[in-house]
C-alpha cells in the first residue's frame, strides 16, 4: 500500500472513532477523545510494522465501539456499558510505558466526574 493509501487510511480511522465518541457519556468523550488524539500523534513516526500493530488495535477498537453505540441505539441511554475487559494474556504484549498510560486511563475512566454532570431541569 502506499504512503498516500495509509495516511488516508489513518485518517479516516482517526474521523471514525472521533465520531463514535460523540455517542459516549460527556465525561467518557472527552477522556476518550484526547486519548485518541495523543495516540495517533504518538505514532507518526514509527516503522511499518509498529504502525501496522497500531492500525490493527485501533480498527478493534472501531469495530468494538461501533457495535457497542449500535447496541446502546437500541436500547436507550444509559443501558450500555461501554469498554471492554482486558485478558491478562495481553499485557504481556506491552510495553511498561503502555502499562502506565492503560492503569492512568482506567483510574481517569473510573472516578467520578461532576463537570460534565448535565442535567435537564425537571418541572
Amino acid at each position: 500500500m502506499s504512503g498516500v493509501a495509509n495516511v488516508s487510511r489513518v485518517r479516516a480511522l482517526y474521523k471514525r472513532i472521533l465520531v463514535l465518541h460523540r455517542f459516549l457519556p460527556l465525561h467518557l468523550r472527552a477522556l476518550g477523545d484526547q486519548y485518541v488524539k495523543e495516540e495517533f500523534r504518538r505514532h507518526k513516526g514509527v516503522t511499518e510494522v509498529e504502525a501496522g500493530r497500531f492500525m490493527v488495535e485501533w480498527e478493534n477498537y472501531k469495530d468494538t465501539l461501533q457495535a457497542q453505540v449500535l447496541e446502546a441505539a437500541g436500547r436507550g441511554p444509559g443501558s450500555v456499558k461501554f469498554g471492554a475487559n482486558l485478558a491478562e494474556q495481553r499485557l504481556s504484549d506491552f510495553q511498561n510505558e503502555q502499562i502506565g498510560q492503560l492503569y492512568e486511563l482506567m483510574l481517569e475512566s473510573t472516578k467520578p466526574n461532576k463537570q460534565f454532570d448535565i442535567r435537564e431541569d425537571e418541572r
